[in-house]
């Protein structure tokens, strides 16, 4: 209760010190419950509670406008509230959401639960509830029904997937309409509704909500939400490249002859217009799909069968016609009019489904009841905001100029040019061709299969087009729009520096409340002297930059007994060349700031309030297990053995000038000499008689070597005032918490300035300056940390939050305190019960207590354990509820924040537009808000201060850079932008009484913050973006981490697709909202997805052209040859506009790689200049980051594929500390070969073929784009490329096959074998020690993609190699067997030889096995798997020089076969892994098949049947184990050929980190004996990687010299030729 009453007169102080304190009073309440914006007040109304209570008096109403007078009567009402009757109900709201817990999560709830404690308040009783009641009898049981959900008694997680899950929405969406309310039950089995509503609250504890509760939305996962959601885009994109195509594939349905498909004009339009049919068939498959995912009640069954009733009609009117016009009447003029009519209803039935939203078709005028169900939908889903007439007009125009120029440019690049290879494909006769199962059909369908690839292929790319055009108008808009705003250093009318000082006094001082006490320039010399002097003790400057840069009092020309105040000449020297002198260190972070300072005051920014009236604002600091203060060890000692460097040291590499400045600040505070006069000018007379310039020299070499500790480690003493300071030092150029806090206590320093420059008079006494200041700062900031685990905190970390309490005293804490269960009871499911839990806030305040404890400041209790979701989200919950004031910012802790920044906070804050309160002007009527709604989030820039620590650390700077400034900028405009977690800043009001600052269902809501966005979206809260105001932020930096988060981002993504907020916006936004919104944030993953979906399908596209070109006769091409003319030689095939098809695919699909460089491109341009933007481009180029680009798409596209299929979405901790360490090559080849390196070498093995058979310059491209996928993780890994350490991994690996047989291991092959099945397979429940295992995957989800895609790609390879050997030349014969057997049989064949080996094999250790681990030290269950392993590749190689012999030793067949029995090979693994069953976590079943032990390996009752299991798994793994083994040596051979190159390391070092070779870390320092040990090492595993590189060329170049020499071999019978 302490808190909340402090919390309510902290609203209230911020509020009454702007307005009156009644007018404060009235708008706080008008804002919790009565006014227009209140959620309680639109939660009355659409749950129509106004109903239940009976309110107003029916012979008083006016019967045609009820609404209307329930409205007016509710204003009356609030304004007729006593103020003790507002405070009353804004303190009953408080209590209620500050000790909900996770029930805040659900606001709608929260109104229910008012509402009727509300009505059970009565004045006049003097009964005080005892401590706990309401959190016992009313919060309990529902955390209890939450729990529940999701976890068991013992605290494991239930193996449930979301659509089985009654999450918070689920509970929340119970309250929103009187229909669902009414089903609440009690015990007793009556209705809660039937009770007096004055009696209501006391039987809450009874209610029944397991019964009550049901699921709204079922989050299934599945594709189909693409189709719901999106149907606008695909019938957008789908119906456009119908007509497009089919008006230029006439070949398809046309007469082939020319005289008489002149004249069937009506079969043309007609074809055409089946485009409507599209449109409605995409519509019906939506509106079917769709109640999948909705509960189909009565009401939701009626709208379904209203929707058919009117789409298959339309559907009929679309499709019907041409039945008339294709097989009745193909040429008529009767004909001819009805199939314009049809193209006329095509046309208007396409753009209808386009405009209108799913949601408003075919909707009726409802009964009463519906219509109040429909209100309260809206309410919570649909009350988007308005944008203005202009933000909606740049919106329209946005998508007008995207889809104008790509329906232009597709028409004639992809639609037009695709005509004459559809003609050609379409026309195509095989000859000669038979095969001796499919006979002459598999030849007649060749061609028909070829064209629907490319059509597939065409689609895609039409797809692709769109996105590349946004990306380009998206940038021009928000180009134009920073010179509209004046941020971009091409705005010619702004006089940046020169008018700085002006600027600061007009926009960042509250001028109109100043009185004439001082001169603006005093004012100015003030906040510019605060800056310099802070960028001066963060090290940026030194004292000569400094002593430049400052205001200075300087003596009076005039009048020299007077000093007068002289300005700094670097305001004029920035824009006059003829100044030459040095303010900041060139391309510096003090020259960034001044830049981004000067720059960001061009802008237009509201008015600030004084400082006294300004609002109070909270920042919230999430933290988990972040560094918080860098130890001294972990700065001065290398991480591992695979570094080389300590952190200290690539910190003096980064920040050399600022490691200078420290050492001197340092060394003063040492009392340590920083200059000496030697050769500095000092008078040597000084200096003793006698004394030799030896002498001088040697007291300077002493000095040196004096210093070399403060140069080496910051400091000379290890006195901890010392250690503390390089510590320090270290830990504000990482990404520490230290850093964060410090960053953002910079706004206690600038309130506290803002208030002494503006109130100078009332800082006359100087003992009570200080305690004023800090009176005023603490009464306007709050900055709290949501520090879950500090009660889990060691000695250590305990001390570094110590060290920031003692610095900032006013910092908060909010963490979570367990107490646990002192009962000896072994009943799991009571002691769960009986812990308690409890938020808790402390405070540098508080006194340490005799165990080293602070005293709580407030200690809530909790139902129970918080930490229900992923953690974040409940972190943010919990401390939540100790926040202060009017505003949120929620920042990271990675980020980083300045004084300069912080000086602008006020201007920040006025963007809420918050006015203050007009005495004739009441809050509780419709008219008291903005027609646009109310301000729910304003967002800020970021910038990136890891942006050029490496070409990654730069790459995903640049990401992050053009999303969170170029994007939001536009996206902010045309209402698209959405929360995105930081450095947003919050209206605390709204978000808080709208489920809070995020969600927090596990798995569901992993992007947590994105959710707060789309839910204040939904409920109509405007969503702004400031360009004037960014903090820093740290970025990811190395080749793990960047992934790490590529895959966090890409599953949440994969879960958002699932998610009801998707399924709300998509379905119910305005056409260019929609697609605002859809191009922003899910089409940027989806077209990720087409990218690397083109890739494939060029492969496999390329794969049957080139399996057509290959035994064929080519026409050769003569351009200047008229239509008509007939084709040379005779009998040719004219594929040459297939293969110019080829190279415009090529060309577009590397535009559309090429232009994810535009925006950052273009931003650096706008912002930084022309040549910074073109040496910034050039260093990502040179440093191969279009490989790094190609990977990262394929690993997003991995991502959001493996969670739709697979779920298991989870927080990934993507690490953020500096890359230096090297990777093994054994993690790296596990960790990326199932997301990218297979895809890679698959696609590598495709486009060689296609390269062999068709060659083409632009196949290059692709070369490029295989290698990437398939090298990208080596390329960009520390040192890669040192031979020592290379070959060294190479032991390692070796290591990594062969470990984990015998005994279990954590990095082994086949841990990662087992890893990737158990997406698939699941864990067993009882073999998991962990709380959350892998869950079984759906076979109804991972049925198309883990066994109908490869499949098909399976046939199309095989229909692709049995073509090839189904022609034959007349004048041979033909072969006597199907090439169909030969592949069964060499696909089989390896499978079926492995399963006879481990046969044998098994029995081998069954027998032996136990006896061996008694008598002998030989590691039997090893050595068995090495044997089989080693037969696997021996069998491996046998069959491929088999095939090789089968082709006649032709290169180009053979590549094709292994092509196709590759891929039918993967096609039954896959069948197989989807079929077994689940998989014991630890590996037990694997040890107990190797060693022969099947006891006591915990296997219990599955010991019987596990062997069969695992018997099957293992064949699949011996046929899986030669591909990794193959690969993984060709990979290291083209590494080791870099690696032989002198130089390479330290070029590739170059490359990656951008230090110049004097810069770049040294070989790190071993032992004689650990060099001449790894020297050792080196010479044998490089011996053994050459004979094993040898023999892979030899099975690849022998066979194909020596073999057609082999006469003997021609004269073999075999069944496979």
């Amino acid at each position: 209760m302490q808190n909340m009453y402090d919390h309510l007169m902290v609203m209230l102080d911020s509020r009454a010190s702007r307005m009156s304190p009644l007018s404060a009073l009235q708008s706080l309440h008008a804002e919790y419950i009565g006014g227009p914006i209140a959620n309680y007040r639109q939660w009355y109304f659409a749950a129509q509670q106004q109903d239940i209570q009976g309110d107003g008096n029916d012979e008083n109403q006016d019967n045609n406008n009820p609404e209307k007078n329930l409205k007016e009567a509710w204003e009356s009402a609030m304004e007729n509230l006593s103020n003790a009757e507002r405070v009353q109900q804004l303190g009953l709201w408080l209590l209620i959401w500050g000790e909900a817990s996770n029930l805040r999560f659900c606001p709608e709830a929260l109104c229910f639960i008012f509402k009727c404690a509300s009505d059970a308040y009565d004045p006049n009783t003097k009964t005080v509830a005892s401590e706990g009641e309401f959190l016992n009898s009313v919060i309990q049981p529902l955390y209890d029904f939450i729990h529940n959900q999701s976890y068991k008694a013992d605290g494991k997680k239930r193996e449930r997937d979301h659509d089985d899950v009654i999450g918070y929405d689920d509970i929340n969406q119970l309250f929103w309409t009187k229909e669902s309310i009414s089903r609440l039950k009690l015990e007793d089995k009556r209705k809660l509704m039937e009770i007096p509503e004055e009696e209501r609250y006391f039987f809450l504890r009874e209610v029944r909500w397991d019964k009550g509760f049901t699921k709204t939305f079922k989050e299934k996962r599945s594709w189909m939400h693409l189709a719901v959601n999106f149907t606008r885009v695909w019938i957008i994109h789908v119906v456009a490249f119908w007509y497009y195509i089919s008006a230029n594939g006439s070949a398809l349905y046309l007469s082939e002859d020319k005289e008489e498909a002149e004249n069937e004009l009506p079969v043309q339009l007609s074809i055409v217009a089946l485009g409507g049919g599209v449109a409605t068939l995409i519509v019906l498959l939506a509106c079917l799909v769709e109640y999948i995912y909705v509960p189909l009640t009565w009401n939701g069954a009626g709208m379904l069968l209203r929707r058919l009733t009117f789409l298959v009609p339309i559907f009929l009117l679309n499709t019907g016609p041409s039945i008339y016009c294709l097989y009745f009447d193909r040429t008529s003029g009767i004909a001819t009019a009805v199939s314009i009519i049809q193209l006329l209803i095509s046309i208007a039935t396409s753009l209808f489904f386009t405009i209108v939203p799913q949601s408003q078709l075919f909707v009726k005028r409802s009964k009463q009841q519906d219509k109040y169900k429909a209100q309260a939908y809206k309410t919570f889903t649909a009350n988007f905001p308005h944008l203005k007439r202009m933000d909606r007009a740049t919106s329209m125009g946005l998508w007008i100029c995207v889809f104008g120029c790509k329906l232009l440019e597709s028409y004639f690049f992809l639609a037009l040019s695709f005509k004459d290879p559809v003609t050609v494909m379409a026309r195509m006769r095989i000859e000669n061709c038979n095969d001796a199962i499919f006979g002459s059909s598999l030849c007649s369908y060749m061609p028909f299969v070829a064209l629907v690839l490319m059509i597939i292929m065409d689609l895609v790319l039409f797809f692709l087009d769109t996105y590349l055009w946004y990306v380009v108008w998206n940038t021009v808009f928000s180009v134009a729009r920073s010179f509209y705003l004046g941020i971009s250093i091409w705005t010619p009318w702004r006089n940046m520096y020169s008018r700085l000082p002006k600027r600061i006094y007009a926009k960042m001082l509250a001028v109109s409340e100043l009185e004439m006490r001082c001169k603006p320039r005093v004012l100015c010399s003030q906040i510019w002297n605060a800056f310099i002097i802070a960028m001066y003790r963060d090290h940026l400057l030194s004292p000569d930059h400094v002593a430049k840069l400052l205001y200075q009092q300087v003596p009076d020309i005039s009048n020299k007994q007077q000093t007068s105040l002289e300005e700094p000449t670097f305001f004029v020297a920035q824009e006059d060349i003829a100044y030459e002198t040095e303010y900041y260190p060139q391309q510096s972070e003090a020259e960034r700031r001044m830049r981004f300072f000067a720059q960001s005051l061009t802008t237009p920014m509201p008015e600030p309030l004084p400082v006294p009236s300004m609002p109070t604002f909270t920042v919230i600091v999430p933290h988990y297990s972040e560094k918080v203060l860098l130890t001294l060890r972990e700065i001065i000692r290398e991480e591992d053995q695979n570094t080389r460097i300590t952190l200290l040291e690539y910190l003096k590499r980064l920040h050399p000038f600022e490691w200078e400045n420290f050492v001197k600040d340092t060394k003063v505070l040492a009392d340590e000499s920083i200059d000496i006069p030697l050769n500095r000018g000092g008078d040597l007379s000084t200096y003793e008689e006698g004394k030799s310039v030896t002498d001088s020299e040697r007291t300077r070499v002493h000095k040196d070597t004096d210093d070399l500790p403060f140069y080496c480690v910051g400091f000379k003493s290890s006195a901890p005032e010392y250690t503390l300071r390089t510590r320090i030092w270290a830990s504000l150029r990482t990404q520490t918490l230290y850093r964060t806090v410090t960053g953002f206590m910079n706004y206690d320093k600038a309130i506290k300035l803002l208030y002494r420059i503006e109130q100078p008079d009332l800082f006359t006494d100087e003992k009570k300056t200080d305690h004023d200041l800090d009176q005023m700062a603490n009464r306007k900031f709050r900055l709290v940390l949501a520090m879950q685990r500090y009660a889990d905190f060691n000695k250590e970390e305990k001390e570094t939050v110590e060290i920031l309490f003692k610095a900032y005293p006013n910092l908060q804490v909010a963490y979570l305190e367990k107490i646990a269960n002192n009962n000896d009871n072994d009943d799991d499911k009571k002691k769960q019960q009986q812990d308690t839990y409890y938020s808790v806030l402390i405070d540098g305040h508080c006194p340490i207590l005799a165990d080293g404890t602070r005293s709580p400041k407030y200690r809530i209790r909790l139902p129970g354990n918080p930490i229900l979701g992923d953690g974040k989200s409940d972190n943010q919950n919990h401390a939540l509820i100790f926040y202060r004031g009017e505003y949120l910012q929620l920042i990271d802790a990675n980020q980083d924040n300045y004084l300069e920044e912080c000086l602008k906070i006020r201007n920040v804050l006025a963007e809420f537009e918050q006015k203050t309160h007009r005495s004739n002007l009441t809050p509780y009527r419709s008219s008291s808000i903005p027609s646009d709604g109310p301000v729910a989030i304003v967002g800020a820039r970021e910038y990136i201060f890891s942006e050029n620590i490496g070409v990654l650390g730069d790459i995903a700077a640049g990401k992050e850079q053009t999303f969170g400034t170029l994007s939001q900028r536009i996206m902010a405009t045309i209402g698209g932008r959405l929360h995105y977690g930081h450095p947003d800043f919050l209206n605390g009001v709204f978000m808080t009484t709208r489920g809070g600052v995020s969600k927090a269902q596990k798995g569901l809501h992993l992007n947590e913050d994105i959710y707060a966005g789309m839910n204040a979206f939904e409920r109509g809260g405007r969503i702004k973006h400031v360009e004037y105001y960014q903090c820093g932020k740290g970025r990811d930096l190395g080749m793990g981490s960047i992934l790490n988060f590529v895959t966090k981002i890409g599953t949440g993504m994969g879960e958002q697709m699932l998610s009801r907020e998707y399924y709300y916006i998509g379905t119910q936004l305005p056409l260019d909202r929609f697609l605002t919104f859809y191009y922003a944030h899910p089409g940027f993953h989806i077209n990720n997805i087409f990218i690397m979906l083109s890739v494939q399908l060029f492969m496999i596209v390329t794969l049957v052209v080139g399996a057509l070109a290959m035994p064929a006769t080519l026409c050769e091409f003569n351009p200047d040859a008229p239509e008509d003319a007939p084709l040379e030689p005779d009998g040719c095939y004219n594929l040459v506009p297939v293969f110019d098809w080829l190279r415009r695919v090529v060309i577009s699909i590397f535009v559309i790689f090429a232009i994810s460089f535009l925006p950052l491109f273009l931003q650096e341009l706008n912002e930084r200049g022309f040549l910074r933007a073109i040496v910034r481009l050039a260093k990502q180029l040179m440093s191969f980051s279009p490989f790094f680009e190609i990977f990262v798409t394929q690993c997003y596209a991995d991502s959001i594929l493996s969670n739709l299929s697979y779920g298991g979405a989870r927080y990934i901790a993507t690490g953020r500390g500096f890359a230096t360490s090297r990777i093994p090559f054994s993690q790296l080849f596990a960790r990326f070969a199932d997301s990218s390196t297979y895809f890679g070498a698959r696609s590598f093995l495709m486009l060689l073929f296609g390269c062999m058979v068709i060659w083409m310059p632009h196949l290059i491209y692709f070369s490029v784009t295989v290698l990437a996928l398939v090298l990208s993780p080596f390329i960009f890994n520390p040192h890669q490329f040192a031979l020592v350490d290379f070959l060294v991994d190479y032991r390692e690996y070796l290591r990594w096959l062969s470990r984990g047989n015998g005994t279990s291991h954590s990095s082994s092959w086949i841990g990662y074998c087992r890893f990737k099945r158990t997406k698939i397979t699941g864990v067993k429940r009882k073999s998991s020690k962990v709380n959350h295992a892998q869950p079984r995957a759906k076979l109804t989800v991972v049925f198309f993609t883990e066994i109908i895609l490869p499949v098909c790609i399976a046939a199309i390879c095989t229909i692709a190699y049995l073509f090839v050997h189904s022609i034959t030349p007349a004048d041979e014969e033909r072969p006597k067997s199907s090439v169909l057997i030969r592949v069964v049989a060499l696909s089989m064949g390896p499978i079926g030889l492995n399963a006879a080996v481990l046969g044998g094999l098994v029995g081998v250790s069954f027998l032996i096995g136990p006896l061996a681990s008694l008598c002998c030290k030989v590691k039997f269950g090893s050595s068995v798997a090495v044997i089989a392993h080693t037969w696997s590749i021996i069998c491996f190689i046998v069959f491929f020089q088999l095939l090789y012999f089968l082709e006649s030793w032709r290169f180009d067949r053979t590549l094709l076969g292994v092509v196709a029995i590759a891929a039918v090979q993967r096609a039954i693994i896959k069948t197989i892994t989807v079929l077994l069953t689940r998989e014991f976590n630890q590996g037990e079943s694997n040890q107990a098949w190797w060693t022969g032990r099947w006891y006591r390996q915990g296997l219990g009752w599955h010991a019987l049947s596990q062997p069969l299991r695992e018997y099957i798994c293992k064949i699949v793994e011996m046929t899986l184990f030669p591909t990794d083994f193959f690969l993984a040596h060709y990979i290291l051979f083209i590494l080791f050929l870099v690696c032989l190159i002198p130089g390479s390391d330290k070029w590739h070092s170059f490359m990656l980190f951008w230090l110049r070779p004097s810069k770049q870390v040294g070989k790190p320092v071993y032992s004689h004996a650990q060099k001449q040990r790894r020297k050792r090492i080196a010479v044998q595993y490089g011996l053994l990687l050459v004979i094993v590189c040898v023999i892979l060329l030899a099975i690849l170049i022998i066979p194909a010299v020596l073999g057609p020499h082999l006469n003997f071999l021609k004269h073999l019978s075999l069944p496979l030729l």
